[in-house]
């Protein structure tokens, strides 16, 4: 079986370990990653959703934040703060800044971001293919009324909106930056046309798979793909399960609810869906929509957890497709 997954950062990162352990041995899994929350640091570029796929599918996150190196130092971050060089609010820690000085030394010598995460994954060996979702430069910037400034609106990036204010000021709107004229990756659109099944994690579906779908031709492969198409809901109980998804459906203008999440993404795009039990009153709205939608266990509080909702999602793979 070819699964291919689209996916963010901590959410994805997590279940994909499920879906690792749901398998069998002869099954393929790629994954297309999001890189809309690429930012650039000390003059190096820092991809943090890639980097927590790979981290926590090679054994090296740090598991209790998941993001970030297991068993990490700060020593160059004190340093730079002695220095008075920016941004504090964003840490990278020693271990991590030897991924970054390798990404950024590879991609200044001309190899694309897809080839130079190949490299990357060879260190790691997460067991997976991961894919970047693009070669080309993408930002997600979201557009606020700065409290600083007097409520004047200016766009922010993703990472300072997220990282340095805590989403605590309202998003106005989410900008893709870059997206509209970017391309897929290499073998970003084949592994969405041949793939057997197609998942969505419970990701961001803002500005993690929605950045994603926002590149040209992602999207169109999804709706054109045969596999079945199945998501998993990151809302439980009308609220994130982790980060603060709700301030950017908010400014979508999507509700904090599993059958919203699900609507937005579409009956055109998605083939079935999955909520979490205690949100059962959610399916007989999606599936009024023509998504087949089952509320099953969805929070993963440990690997065998995760493997469960894995499976879930592929037995309702199997069941649209029969």
């Amino acid at each position: 079986m070819r699964i291919t997954v689209l996916a963010g950062g901590i959410g994805g990162a997590r279940f994909l370990r499920g879906l690792k352990a749901a398998v069998g041995p002869a099954d393929e899994i790629i994954v297309i990653g999001n890189t809309g929350d690429d930012i650039h640091l000390f003059g190096l570029k820092v991809c943090p959703d890639l980097d927590t796929v790979m981290y926590t599918l090679g054994g090296g996150i740090h598991e209790e934040q998941g993001w970030g190196r297991a068993d990490e130092t700060w020593s160059v971050k004190e340093e730079l703060a002695a220095y008075g060089v920016g941004p504090s609010w964003f840490g990278l820690g020693d271990r991590d800044f030897a991924t970054h000085i390798v990404r950024t030394q590879m991609l200044g010598a001309g190899y694309p971001l897809s080839a130079v995460t190949e490299a990357l994954c060879d260190r790691w060996q997460p067991g997976v293919r991961l894919l970047p979702m693009t070669d080309d430069r993408v930002e997600t910037h979201v557009v606020i009324e700065d409290p600083e400034q007097d409520g004047k609106r200016r766009a922010v990036h993703f990472q300072e909106y997220w990282v340095k204010l805590h989403a605590s000021v309202p998003a106005q709107a989410i900008l893709p930056v870059g997206a509209e004229t970017a391309k897929p990756a290499p073998g970003v659109v084949e592994a969405i046309a041949e793939a057997d099944v197609i998942l969505l994690p419970p990701s961001n579906p803002v500005v993690s798979i929605g950045t994603i779908l926002a590149v040209p031709g992602v999207r169109e492969a999804l709706v054109a793909a045969q596999a079945p198409v199945v998501g998993l809901s990151p809302i439980v109980g009308g609220a994130p399960v982790r980060g603060m998804a709700d301030k950017v459906l908010e400014a979508v203008g999507v509700e904090t609810t599993a059958a919203a999440v699900a609507l937005h993404y579409g009956s055109e795009l998605l083939d079935g869906w999955l909520v979490h039990t205690g949100d059962e009153s959610a399916v007989a709205e999606v599936e009024a929509a023509g998504i087949a939608c089952r509320a099953v266990p969805l929070l993963m509080t440990d690997l065998d957890a995760s493997a469960a909702m894995a499976r879930q999602a592929l037995e309702l793979a199997e069941q649209v497709r029969a």
